[in-house]
Protein backbone atom coordinates (compact mmCIF):
# COMPACT_ATOMS: atom_id res chain seq x y z
CA UNK A 1 0.00 0.00 0.00
CA UNK A 2 2.64 2.28 0.96
CA UNK A 3 4.74 1.48 -2.59
CA UNK A 4 1.41 2.53 -4.49
CA UNK A 5 1.02 5.97 -2.70
CA UNK A 6 4.83 6.23 -3.27
CA UNK A 7 3.97 5.55 -7.35
CA UNK A 8 0.72 8.03 -7.40
CA UNK A 9 2.56 10.61 -5.18
CA UNK A 10 5.34 10.52 -7.78
CA UNK A 11 2.97 10.45 -10.83
CA UNK A 12 1.42 13.76 -9.36
CA UNK A 13 4.51 15.27 -9.23
CA UNK A 14 5.40 14.49 -13.06
CA UNK A 15 2.18 15.75 -14.01
CA UNK A 16 2.34 18.34 -12.15
CA UNK A 17 5.63 19.12 -13.74
CA UNK A 18 5.10 18.67 -17.46
CA UNK A 19 1.87 20.88 -17.12
CA UNK A 20 4.18 23.53 -15.49
CA UNK A 21 6.86 23.17 -18.44
CA UNK A 22 3.89 23.01 -20.83
CA UNK A 23 1.88 26.25 -19.47
CA UNK A 24 5.63 28.04 -19.24
CA UNK A 25 6.57 27.08 -22.83
CA UNK A 26 2.97 28.34 -24.25
CA UNK A 27 3.14 31.70 -21.93
CA UNK A 28 6.56 31.59 -23.66
CA UNK A 29 5.37 32.00 -27.10
CA UNK A 30 2.56 33.94 -26.31
CA UNK A 31 4.96 36.53 -24.74
CA UNK A 32 7.56 36.11 -28.19
CA UNK A 33 7.64 38.89 -30.07
CA UNK A 34 5.80 39.23 -33.32
CA UNK A 35 6.48 40.08 -36.79
CA UNK A 36 4.91 43.64 -37.91
CA UNK A 37 2.36 42.78 -40.17
CA UNK A 38 1.40 44.67 -43.51
CA UNK A 39 -1.76 47.27 -42.72
CA UNK A 40 -2.56 48.23 -46.23
CA UNK A 41 -4.91 45.65 -47.99
CA UNK A 42 -6.51 47.79 -51.18
CA UNK A 43 -4.38 47.87 -54.03
CA UNK A 44 -2.56 44.41 -53.86
CA UNK A 45 -3.39 42.13 -56.60
CA UNK A 46 -4.38 38.43 -55.78
CA UNK A 47 -1.85 36.67 -53.23
CA UNK A 48 0.40 39.59 -53.51
CA UNK A 49 0.23 40.78 -49.93
CA UNK A 50 0.13 37.24 -48.37
CA UNK A 51 3.46 36.27 -50.06
CA UNK A 52 4.91 39.83 -48.84
CA UNK A 53 3.85 39.23 -45.30
CA UNK A 54 5.35 35.43 -45.65
CA UNK A 55 8.47 37.15 -46.75
CA UNK A 56 8.71 39.53 -43.77
CA UNK A 57 8.01 36.40 -41.68
CA UNK A 58 10.54 34.61 -42.77
CA UNK A 59 13.56 37.12 -43.35
CA UNK A 60 13.02 39.63 -40.54
CA UNK A 61 14.70 40.05 -37.77
CA UNK A 62 11.54 39.55 -35.58
CA UNK A 63 9.73 37.28 -33.61
CA UNK A 64 11.61 33.19 -33.96
CA UNK A 65 13.60 34.94 -36.51
CA UNK A 66 15.67 37.39 -34.47
CA UNK A 67 19.24 36.57 -34.77
CA UNK A 68 22.69 39.01 -34.10
CA UNK A 69 23.55 38.55 -37.60
CA UNK A 70 23.43 41.25 -40.39
CA UNK A 71 19.82 42.80 -41.21
CA UNK A 72 18.56 41.01 -44.38
CA UNK A 73 18.41 43.77 -47.28
CA UNK A 74 15.93 45.37 -49.10
CA UNK A 75 16.21 47.57 -52.25
CA UNK A 76 13.20 49.50 -53.97
CA UNK A 77 13.49 51.67 -57.50
CA UNK A 78 12.22 54.66 -56.62
CA UNK A 79 10.24 56.47 -59.55
CA UNK A 80 6.77 54.84 -60.61
CA UNK A 81 7.78 52.10 -57.87
CA UNK A 82 7.59 53.95 -54.52
CA UNK A 83 5.89 57.04 -56.16
CA UNK A 84 3.23 57.33 -59.15
CA UNK A 85 5.67 59.87 -62.03
CA UNK A 86 8.84 60.74 -61.77
CA UNK A 87 11.20 62.89 -59.10
CA UNK A 88 13.96 63.70 -61.85
CA UNK A 89 10.81 64.79 -64.27
CA UNK A 90 9.21 67.13 -61.69
CA UNK A 91 12.77 68.61 -60.67
CA UNK A 92 13.59 69.07 -64.09
CA UNK A 93 10.12 71.00 -65.05
CA UNK A 94 11.08 73.47 -61.98
CA UNK A 95 14.30 74.19 -63.19
CA UNK A 96 12.83 75.28 -66.71
CA UNK A 97 10.13 77.60 -64.90
CA UNK A 98 12.08 78.92 -62.03
CA UNK A 99 15.42 79.30 -64.63
CA UNK A 100 17.51 77.89 -62.71
CA UNK A 101 19.94 76.05 -65.54
CA UNK A 102 23.18 77.77 -66.07
CA UNK A 103 24.84 77.93 -69.42
CA UNK A 104 27.21 75.24 -70.29
CA UNK A 105 31.08 75.93 -69.87
CA UNK A 106 32.45 78.35 -73.36
CA UNK A 107 29.21 78.31 -74.42
CA UNK A 108 29.72 74.76 -75.51
CA UNK A 109 26.82 71.95 -74.55
CA UNK A 110 29.18 69.41 -75.42
CA UNK A 111 30.55 70.27 -72.53
CA UNK A 112 27.22 69.09 -70.52
CA UNK A 113 27.42 65.41 -71.51
CA UNK A 114 30.23 63.60 -73.45
CA UNK A 115 27.52 61.50 -75.61
CA UNK A 116 25.51 65.04 -76.64
CA UNK A 117 25.69 64.77 -80.76
CA UNK A 118 26.88 67.63 -82.49
CA UNK A 119 23.24 68.41 -84.35
CA UNK A 120 22.00 68.53 -80.04
CA UNK A 121 24.60 70.90 -79.65
CA UNK A 122 23.91 73.03 -82.38
CA UNK A 123 19.93 73.05 -81.42
CA UNK A 124 20.44 74.06 -77.69
CA UNK A 125 23.48 76.50 -79.03
CA UNK A 126 21.15 78.47 -81.41
CA UNK A 127 17.84 78.13 -78.93
CA UNK A 128 19.35 79.61 -75.67
CA UNK A 129 21.59 82.56 -74.87
CA UNK A 130 25.16 83.08 -73.79
CA UNK A 131 26.78 85.49 -71.23
CA UNK A 132 24.11 84.75 -68.46
CA UNK A 133 24.13 83.47 -65.09
CA UNK A 134 21.32 81.26 -65.28
CA UNK A 135 19.80 80.74 -68.57
CA UNK A 136 15.96 82.75 -68.63
CA UNK A 137 14.01 78.99 -69.08
CA UNK A 138 11.09 80.42 -67.24
CA UNK A 139 10.29 83.20 -70.12
CA UNK A 140 12.76 82.07 -72.73
CA UNK A 141 10.78 79.26 -74.21
CA UNK A 142 12.75 78.34 -77.39
CA UNK A 143 15.07 77.63 -74.72
CA UNK A 144 12.97 75.56 -72.36
CA UNK A 145 11.78 73.97 -75.36
CA UNK A 146 14.90 72.50 -76.45
CA UNK A 147 16.56 71.15 -73.57
CA UNK A 148 12.93 69.88 -72.66
CA UNK A 149 13.10 68.43 -75.66
CA UNK A 150 16.74 66.99 -75.65
CA UNK A 151 15.95 65.50 -71.74
CA UNK A 152 12.46 64.01 -72.27
CA UNK A 153 12.52 62.67 -75.60
CA UNK A 154 16.29 62.25 -76.59
CA UNK A 155 16.09 64.43 -79.54
CA UNK A 156 15.97 68.06 -80.64
CA UNK A 157 12.70 69.65 -81.56
CA UNK A 158 13.57 69.16 -85.13
CA UNK A 159 13.81 64.95 -84.34
CA UNK A 160 17.19 64.51 -84.52
CA UNK A 161 19.06 62.10 -82.43
CA UNK A 162 20.45 63.83 -78.94
CA UNK A 163 22.81 61.24 -77.86
CA UNK A 164 25.29 58.34 -79.08
CA UNK A 165 27.96 56.48 -78.09
CA UNK A 166 26.79 55.00 -74.65
CA UNK A 167 26.45 51.81 -73.14
CA UNK A 168 22.87 50.51 -72.97
CA UNK A 169 23.18 48.33 -69.90
CA UNK A 170 24.82 50.90 -67.89
CA UNK A 171 23.76 54.53 -69.13
CA UNK A 172 20.61 56.56 -69.90
CA UNK A 173 22.26 60.06 -71.14
CA UNK A 174 19.03 61.67 -71.16
CA UNK A 175 19.17 60.91 -67.04
CA UNK A 176 22.53 61.29 -66.60
CA UNK A 177 21.85 64.71 -68.30
CA UNK A 178 19.59 66.37 -65.16
CA UNK A 179 22.56 65.49 -63.14
CA UNK A 180 24.82 67.37 -65.29
CA UNK A 181 22.35 70.61 -65.82
CA UNK A 182 22.99 70.98 -61.76
CA UNK A 183 26.53 71.91 -62.37
CA UNK A 184 27.44 75.03 -60.40
CA UNK A 185 25.01 74.59 -57.56
CA UNK A 186 25.66 72.78 -54.22
CA UNK A 187 24.19 70.06 -52.49
CA UNK A 188 22.04 72.12 -50.50
CA UNK A 189 20.76 74.28 -53.20
CA UNK A 190 19.44 71.18 -55.79
CA UNK A 191 17.54 69.97 -52.36
CA UNK A 192 16.16 73.05 -51.90
CA UNK A 193 15.10 73.23 -55.62
CA UNK A 194 13.61 69.27 -54.98
CA UNK A 195 11.46 70.50 -51.84
CA UNK A 196 9.97 72.88 -53.87
CA UNK A 197 8.91 70.95 -56.98
CA UNK A 198 7.88 68.34 -54.22
CA UNK A 199 5.56 70.76 -52.65
CA UNK A 200 4.07 71.98 -55.77
CA UNK A 201 3.81 68.17 -57.20
CA UNK A 202 2.47 66.58 -53.77
CA UNK A 203 -0.23 70.01 -53.60
CA UNK A 204 -1.37 69.58 -57.53
CA UNK A 205 -4.13 67.37 -57.85
CA UNK A 206 -3.70 63.94 -59.69
CA UNK A 207 -4.23 64.66 -63.50
CA UNK A 208 -2.85 68.27 -62.83
CA UNK A 209 -0.45 69.43 -66.10
CA UNK A 210 2.18 72.34 -66.19
CA UNK A 211 2.87 74.84 -68.50
CA UNK A 212 7.10 74.06 -69.06
CA UNK A 213 8.64 76.19 -72.20
CA UNK A 214 5.65 76.24 -75.20
CA UNK A 215 4.18 73.31 -74.04
CA UNK A 216 3.05 70.89 -71.16
CA UNK A 217 3.82 68.23 -69.11
CA UNK A 218 3.14 66.27 -65.96
CA UNK A 219 2.56 68.22 -62.89
CA UNK A 220 1.86 65.96 -59.88
CA UNK A 221 3.28 62.96 -57.78
CA UNK A 222 1.80 61.01 -55.29
CA UNK A 223 3.38 58.83 -52.71
CA UNK A 224 2.21 54.99 -52.88
CA UNK A 225 0.21 54.23 -49.69
CA UNK A 226 1.31 50.05 -50.36
CA UNK A 227 5.08 50.91 -50.80
CA UNK A 228 5.12 53.21 -47.68
CA UNK A 229 3.47 50.63 -45.39
CA UNK A 230 6.01 48.08 -46.79
CA UNK A 231 9.05 50.00 -45.98
CA UNK A 232 7.84 50.88 -42.75
CA UNK A 233 6.80 47.27 -41.91
CA UNK A 234 10.33 45.58 -43.60
CA UNK A 235 12.04 48.25 -41.69
CA UNK A 236 9.77 47.28 -38.46
CA UNK A 237 10.99 43.84 -38.95
CA UNK A 238 14.96 44.66 -38.89
CA UNK A 239 15.21 44.72 -42.49
CA UNK A 240 17.98 47.07 -44.13
CA UNK A 241 15.92 49.26 -46.76
CA UNK A 242 17.63 50.66 -49.23
CA UNK A 243 16.57 52.99 -52.12
CA UNK A 244 18.25 53.25 -55.45
CA UNK A 245 17.22 55.47 -58.80
CA UNK A 246 18.28 57.03 -61.92
CA UNK A 247 17.38 60.38 -60.50
CA UNK A 248 19.96 62.52 -58.83
CA UNK A 249 20.91 61.75 -55.71
CA UNK A 250 20.01 64.99 -53.97
CA UNK A 251 16.49 65.35 -55.11
CA UNK A 252 16.15 61.49 -54.28
CA UNK A 253 16.98 62.23 -50.69
CA UNK A 254 14.49 64.65 -49.90
CA UNK A 255 11.57 62.86 -51.57
CA UNK A 256 12.47 59.58 -49.74
CA UNK A 257 12.33 60.92 -46.10
CA UNK A 258 8.85 61.00 -47.09
CA UNK A 259 8.57 57.25 -46.50
CA UNK A 260 11.47 57.07 -43.77
CA UNK A 261 14.75 56.60 -45.57
CA UNK A 262 17.59 58.24 -44.72
CA UNK A 263 19.27 59.78 -47.07
CA UNK A 264 22.52 57.55 -45.82
CA UNK A 265 20.10 54.96 -47.34
CA UNK A 266 19.18 56.74 -50.86
CA UNK A 267 21.63 55.78 -54.12
CA UNK A 268 21.10 57.92 -57.23
CA UNK A 269 23.11 59.76 -60.05
CA UNK A 270 26.34 61.47 -58.36
CA UNK A 271 27.98 64.11 -59.07
CA UNK A 272 31.77 64.53 -58.79
CA UNK A 273 32.05 67.82 -56.37
CA UNK A 274 34.42 70.64 -56.39
CA UNK A 275 35.22 73.55 -53.71
CA UNK A 276 31.41 72.07 -52.22
CA UNK A 277 29.91 72.54 -55.89
CA UNK A 278 28.49 69.70 -58.49
CA UNK A 279 30.60 69.74 -61.41
CA UNK A 280 28.88 67.92 -65.19
CA UNK A 281 31.44 65.13 -64.37
CA UNK A 282 29.69 61.95 -62.68
CA UNK A 283 31.20 59.53 -60.08
CA UNK A 284 31.65 55.72 -61.29
CA UNK A 285 31.55 52.87 -59.92
CA UNK A 286 33.50 49.20 -60.28
CA UNK A 287 35.51 49.79 -63.15
CA UNK A 288 34.29 52.93 -64.24
CA UNK A 289 36.41 55.90 -62.72
CA UNK A 290 35.16 59.39 -61.08
CA UNK A 291 34.57 61.70 -64.40
CA UNK A 292 34.53 59.07 -66.96
CA UNK A 293 30.27 59.36 -67.02
CA UNK A 294 29.79 56.17 -68.30
CA UNK A 295 27.75 54.16 -65.42
CA UNK A 296 25.00 55.18 -63.95
CA UNK A 297 22.28 53.55 -61.18
CA UNK A 298 20.35 51.99 -64.58
CA UNK A 299 20.34 48.51 -65.54
CA UNK A 300 23.54 47.17 -64.96
CA UNK A 301 24.81 50.23 -63.08
CA UNK A 302 22.48 49.69 -60.11
CA UNK A 303 23.70 46.26 -59.79
CA UNK A 304 27.16 47.68 -59.51
CA UNK A 305 25.89 50.69 -57.49
CA UNK A 306 24.03 48.59 -54.62
CA UNK A 307 26.97 46.03 -54.32
CA UNK A 308 29.16 48.96 -53.99
CA UNK A 309 27.78 50.74 -51.34
CA UNK A 310 25.29 48.66 -49.62
CA UNK A 311 27.91 45.27 -49.83
CA UNK A 312 31.33 47.24 -49.73
CA UNK A 313 32.26 45.49 -52.85
CA UNK A 314 34.82 47.19 -54.76
CA UNK A 315 36.50 46.98 -57.93
CA UNK A 316 35.53 44.83 -60.59
CA UNK A 317 33.93 42.52 -58.58
CA UNK A 318 30.77 44.69 -58.14
CA UNK A 319 29.58 44.30 -61.48
CA UNK A 320 29.12 40.90 -60.90
CA UNK A 321 26.40 39.01 -59.40
CA UNK A 322 27.65 38.03 -55.68
CA UNK A 323 27.44 34.80 -53.56
CA UNK A 324 23.73 34.60 -52.54
CA UNK A 325 24.49 35.87 -48.85
CA UNK A 326 25.78 39.35 -50.72
CA UNK A 327 22.75 40.04 -51.89
CA UNK A 328 19.31 41.87 -51.34
CA UNK A 329 16.87 39.37 -49.83
CA UNK A 330 14.03 41.87 -51.64
CA UNK A 331 13.75 43.76 -54.50
CA UNK A 332 10.91 46.03 -56.28
CA UNK A 333 10.66 48.13 -59.87
CA UNK A 334 8.82 48.88 -62.30
CA UNK A 335 10.67 48.68 -65.40
CA UNK A 336 13.70 47.52 -67.62
CA UNK A 337 16.04 49.64 -65.49
CA UNK A 338 15.45 47.44 -62.42
CA UNK A 339 15.62 44.36 -64.63
CA UNK A 340 19.45 43.55 -62.85
CA UNK A 341 19.03 44.39 -59.50
CA UNK A 342 15.50 42.39 -59.46
CA UNK A 343 17.27 39.42 -60.79
CA UNK A 344 19.69 39.50 -58.03
CA UNK A 345 17.06 39.11 -55.17
CA UNK A 346 17.32 36.06 -53.41
CA UNK A 347 13.67 35.83 -51.97
CA UNK A 348 10.90 37.94 -53.71
CA UNK A 349 10.88 40.37 -56.64
CA UNK A 350 7.81 42.62 -56.85
CA UNK A 351 7.54 44.36 -59.92
CA UNK A 352 4.64 46.74 -60.83
CA UNK A 353 3.49 46.50 -64.28
CA UNK A 354 3.96 49.43 -66.97
CA UNK A 355 4.38 47.06 -69.62
CA UNK A 356 7.96 47.03 -70.19
CA UNK A 357 9.31 44.70 -71.97
CA UNK A 358 11.99 43.10 -70.04
CA UNK A 359 11.29 43.04 -66.95
CA UNK A 360 7.31 41.84 -67.88
CA UNK A 361 9.03 38.79 -69.71
CA UNK A 362 11.18 37.85 -66.67
CA UNK A 363 8.12 38.15 -64.24
CA UNK A 364 5.70 36.19 -65.79
CA UNK A 365 8.35 33.65 -67.20
CA UNK A 366 8.90 33.25 -63.59
CA UNK A 367 11.14 30.25 -63.51
CA UNK A 368 11.89 30.08 -60.09
CA UNK A 369 8.72 31.21 -58.40
CA UNK A 370 9.95 34.71 -56.86
CA UNK A 371 8.42 37.22 -59.07
CA UNK A 372 5.28 38.63 -58.51
CA UNK A 373 3.86 41.22 -60.65
CA UNK A 374 1.08 43.51 -59.38
CA UNK A 375 -0.74 46.63 -61.10
CA UNK A 376 0.46 50.32 -60.51
CA UNK A 377 -1.28 51.31 -57.27
CA UNK A 378 -2.96 54.82 -59.02
CA UNK A 379 -3.95 54.74 -62.13
CA UNK A 380 -3.34 50.81 -63.68
CA UNK A 381 -2.32 50.12 -67.40
CA UNK A 382 -5.17 47.75 -68.82
CA UNK A 383 -4.53 44.38 -70.32
CA UNK A 384 -1.89 44.84 -73.17
CA UNK A 385 -3.23 43.21 -76.52
CA UNK A 386 -0.63 41.60 -77.86
CA UNK A 387 2.01 39.45 -76.10
CA UNK A 388 5.54 40.86 -74.78
CA UNK A 389 8.19 40.38 -77.46
CA UNK A 390 10.16 38.45 -74.94
CA UNK A 391 11.41 35.85 -77.99
CA UNK A 392 12.55 38.35 -80.40
CA UNK A 393 13.13 42.08 -79.38
CA UNK A 394 12.56 42.10 -75.61
CA UNK A 395 15.85 42.69 -74.51
CA UNK A 396 18.20 45.68 -75.19
CA UNK A 397 21.85 45.05 -75.88
CA UNK A 398 24.89 47.06 -75.01
CA UNK A 399 24.90 48.99 -78.22
CA UNK A 400 20.89 49.37 -78.03
CA UNK A 401 20.19 46.67 -81.04
CA UNK A 402 17.10 44.67 -79.83
CA UNK A 403 17.66 40.64 -79.29
CA UNK A 404 15.20 37.91 -77.23
CA UNK A 405 14.90 37.70 -73.40
CA UNK A 406 17.29 34.57 -72.26
CA UNK A 407 17.22 33.17 -68.87
CA UNK A 408 20.41 31.85 -66.72
CA UNK A 409 21.12 29.17 -68.97
CA UNK A 410 21.14 30.94 -72.04
CA UNK A 411 17.36 29.21 -73.21
CA UNK A 412 14.68 32.29 -74.80
CA UNK A 413 12.02 33.04 -72.87
CA UNK A 414 8.76 32.53 -74.96
CA UNK A 415 6.19 35.35 -75.57
CA UNK A 416 4.06 36.25 -72.39
CA UNK A 417 0.32 37.54 -72.11
CA UNK A 418 -0.53 39.84 -69.75
CA UNK A 419 -2.49 38.78 -67.05
CA UNK A 420 -1.93 41.04 -64.14
CA UNK A 421 -3.55 44.73 -65.21
CA UNK A 422 -6.46 46.39 -64.59
CA UNK A 423 -9.95 45.42 -64.40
Amino acid sequence: MTDIRRWAAAVAALTLTVTGLTAASSAARTKAPKCPVLTVADGWYGDNKARLQQMIDRHGHCGDNRTGGQKPVAVFDWDNTVIKNDVGDATMFWLLRNSRIRPPQGGDWHTTSRYLTDAAAASLAAACPTGVRTLPTGTDTDCADEIRSVYADGETTGGQAAFTGFDHRRMEPQYAWLAQLLRGWTTRQVESFAAAARAENLAAPIGAEQRVGSGTATGWVRYYDQQRDLVRTLQKAGFDVWITSASPEPVVDVWAKGVGIKPSHAIGIRNVTEAGRLTGRLQGCGTVRDGDDSMITYIDGKRCWINQEIFGVRGPAAEQVQPADRRQVFAAGDSDTDVSFLRDATALRLVLNRNKDEVMCRAYDNGDGRWIVNPMFIQPKPRKATPYPCATSGHTAADGTPGPVRRADGSVVPDQWDTVHAP
